[in-house]
Order: C-alpha cells, then structure tokens, then sequence
C-alpha cells in the first residue's frame, strides 16, 4: 500500500512546485522575450552595418541602353 504523504514532504512539495512556476515565469515572460529582442536586434545591426559598408543591395553597375535598341 501506499504510504500517506506526511505534512513536511507535502510542504517541500508544495515549495518545489511554487519555485517551479516561479522559475518558469521568470524564463517565459522576462528573459526570453529579452533574448528574442536582442537577437533581432543584433540582426538588424549586423545587416545595417554590412549595408554601410558595401551599400544596399540591387543592381549597381546599370549601364544606359544603347539609343534605339529593343531593351
């Protein structure tokens, strides 16, 4: 049979379950969003900095069509 759970066991479960839920909000809805933010952030930065350096992207060396061609 199972043994009845005692007042001391119930209350450390009840500290573990708590410090859980804690730890788990903490993680949720404080340091993860953080961690997405500066992610994109630093993507945003990274692309911005390349951009400064090489120039945007698209065609860059567009020569003028000859007069009366087809293009």
């Amino acid at each position: 049979m199972a043994e009845p759970i005692t007042s001391l066991e119930h209350t450390t479960f009840r500290q573990k379950r708590r410090r859980e839920l804690l730890t788990f909000a903490v993680l949720a809805f404080g340091i993860w969003p953080i961690v997405a933010v500066g992610t994109v952030a630093s993507y945003g930065f990274a692309v911005w900095a390349y951009q400064i350096v090489y120039g945007p992207p698209g065609p860059h060396d567009i020569t003028p069509a000859r007069p009366n061609s087809a293009e």
